[in-house]
């Protein structure tokens, strides 16, 4: 089987300029042509596409993952192996966060006094751990670290709902500029990542111009802080990372 670039989006829900940017990438490229000179998909490539999205849905960059399935000892059987196994735990965990949320709606509508089995049920199915150690490392003996571990140890469910809400309202502003297609630069990219870095000063510790742009900067290294961000819009880790770069500038 064969398929054209503008069918094999339509079939597989990938844009044909994600298509396009791959094949320049060499990650996913047609393995022919039409006399006229339209890519043409084969069903290796088709292939090679899952493999790929898979990877994304894992938190990988495209370099990572190019590196991967390019590699001599890549065997796909058990690549796909790894991938359910992974999936299957991910989906334990979807499972017990929408049970947290159902029980975070349940007391937001009765209003009920919270009991320790409430709290349990809100925050299972957070991987806490992948980060915790890492965290502690970095910046456990910095006084950033240590402000917000005070800070943050008097919240209560009204804090944390706020929290929540102000960035949920933060990163909808800047995924609608950068749907528009402002510039990183724009005036009105600036003001958002102002309300960004306030937020953080606010909530968590003293946040400076420079400590910002560092922060920025981890959102685009860290794959887990980019597959993260990127749930907001495809390329929105790079895109906040670049606002709070020019806004420093």
């Amino acid at each position: 089987m064969a398929f054209t670039v503008g069918e094999l989006a339509k079939l597989t829900g990938v844009t044909v300029r994600t298509l396009h940017h791959y094949d320049e990438l060499g990650l996913v490229r047609p393995s022919g042509r039409t006399a006229a000179g339209y890519r043409i998909y084969e069903e290796r490539d088709v292939l090679r596409l899952q493999q790929v999205l898979l990877y994304r849905e894992l938190g990988l960059a495209l370099e990572q993952i190019a590196g991967v399935i390019d590699d001599p000892g890549f065997s796909r059987g058990e690549a796909l192996r790894a991938h359910r196994a992974a999936l299957v735990e991910r989906r334990g965990r979807i499972d017990a966060m929408l049970a947290a949320v159902d029980a975070a709606l349940r007391l937001e509508k009765e209003d009920a006094v919270m009991k320790d089995q409430d709290v349990s049920t809100m925050f299972g199915g957070f991987d806490h751990s992948q980060y915790e150690e890492e965290v502690r490392q970095k910046w456990g003996e910095t006084d950033s670290y240590k402000e917000s571990a005070r800070r943050t140890k008097g919240y209560g469910k009204a804090e944390w709902e706020q929290i929540r809400r102000d960035w949920e309202a933060i990163y909808a502003r800047l995924a609608e500029l950068m749907r528009e297609g402002a510039a990183a630069d724009d005036a009105r990219c600036k003001g958002v990542v102002e309300a960004h870095r306030a937020h953080i000063d606010r909530w968590f510790y003293p946040c400076s111009v420079e400590m910002h742009a560092q922060l920025a900067e981890m959102y685009v290294s860290d794959p887990r802080f980019t597959a993260n961000l990127d749930k907001v819009a495809p390329g929105f880790a790079r895109y906040l990372r670049d606002a709070i770069v020019a806004a420093g500038g």
